[in-house]
């Protein structure tokens, strides 16, 4: 027996707020980063810091970082449709895998360049004091706007706004470094300019690193972590009725969890009852991580992996009735008849009322047990 449990039903109510928030957020952000970028590469320019003019650079990968999340978010938080039952929280995680793969690129170009003027360049100039005000200008700024935005992101559950959110981390100390750098090289220590450029341009390689591979992660359906399912694992062992967890798998879709877990109950529980088992799981695991989403569990009557799978060619309930109509046609079926199918086998009850008289049992269970799926039979008769 296999069963989906979906998301509450207010799991998407809340979308269009989610996206106004977010774009809220990031227009405020991309404002501010197109500012500071743009006074830094400026000032840089003019006041002969490398480090400004880079970090202005890395101001301005937040201005096409934002404008690509305001599209991917438009996107991805509309709600399941018939093409996408699942959602579209697969696209904002394809948007963080490129916005850091956009960071790795812009890194690397930086850092290459300034490595290389590092050695060549005869570091003659001075940076201006304008540099240090606006580097101090722009670590306020972007700790503020980090701030915000990790904090819409968390509330949203969105790891593209958390992500944007770091990204701006990255600038405000950036933008630190370059305060350091600017400070030495009017000290005389000059070539702390091109330095700081450098490793400014490695953070940017870094954050982008991080991005992306937690995305890729996400996109090739990396499961949660071994502590996370250590914990589920034992909540659904504790569950009463529950007699084993033989499998437990997982994937991501953004923040979401989707589970599908196989739970071994008694083999004589009715149908009912061992859905009623999972439901049970299923409420525990909610509560234990709210971010799950959707739970698929499978009802087993053993551990079909300590043993081979009940074959699919084992006979129905149809011809097991005709087969004991042919040796004892005052036998019940129909509902009176019960079935398990365990271990190849199949094993079966028949309920008898106290008016049906006997039959004789013995004689039923002697020819069952000629054929090859026959496992046991036991005969219930209730009093007259």
């Amino acid at each position: 027996m296999e069963h989906t449990t979906p998301a509450p039903a207010d799991r998407y109510a809340n979308l269009d707020k989610e996206k106004q928030a977010a774009s809220r957020v990031t227009v405020i952000g991309m404002v501010l980063d197109a500012i500071l970028g743009l006074f830094k590469m400026v000032v840089g320019t003019l006041f002969h810091s490398h480090a400004l003019v880079v970090d202005g650079i890395h101001s301005f990968t937040d201005v096409a970082s934002d404008l690509m999340v305001l599209g991917v978010m438009r996107i991805s938080r509309q709600a399941p449709d018939e093409d996408h039952p699942y959602g579209h929280q697969r696209i904002e995680t394809f948007g963080t895998l490129l916005m850091g793969s956009l960071l790795i690129a812009v890194g690397a170009a930086l850092a290459w360049e300034n490595v290389q003027r590092l050695f060549t360049d005869d570091l003659t100039f001075t940076p201006g004091w304008p540099v240090l005000v606006v580097a101090l200008l722009s670590v306020v700024g972007k700790e503020w706007i980090f701030r915000y935005t990790r904090k819409v992101g968390e509330e949203i559950r969105s790891d593209l706004i958390i992500a944007n959110a770091w990204h701006s981390r990255t600038d405000a100390f950036s933008s630190g470094i370059v305060v350091l750098s600017t400070i030495g090289a009017m000290l005389g220590y000059l070539w702390l300019d091109t330095l700081a450029a450098v490793v400014v341009a490695g953070i940017i390689i870094h954050v982008g690193w991080s991005f992306g591979w937690s995305s890729m992660k996400e996109l090739v359906d990396t499961g949660l972590s071994v502590e996370d399912t250590e914990r589920l694992l034992a909540i659904a062992s504790d569950i009463d009725g529950v007699r084993d967890v033989h499998e437990l798998r997982s994937r991501r879709m953004g923040d979401d969890i989707l589970l599908d877990v196989h739970l071994v109950v008694r083999p004589d529980v009715s149908v009912s009852e061992g859905h009623q088992v999972g439901m049970r799981v299923v409420g525990a695991m909610r509560k234990e991580l709210g971010n799950i989403r959707d739970i698929n569990f499978h009802i087993d009557a053993e551990d079909d992996e300590s043993y081979h799978p009940t074959s699919a060619l084992m006979p129905s309930r149809k011809i097991i009735q005709e087969a004991i109509n042919q040796i004892t046609p005052e036998a019940p079926t129909g509902n009176r008849m019960r079935l398990h199918y365990l271990k190849n086998k199949v094993h079966l009850e028949l309920f008898l009322d106290g008016s049906e008289g006997d039959f004789d049992s013995a004689e039923l269970r002697t020819q069952l047990s000629e054929f090859p799926w026959f496992g046991s039979l036991r005969v219930w008769q209730t009093a007259d």
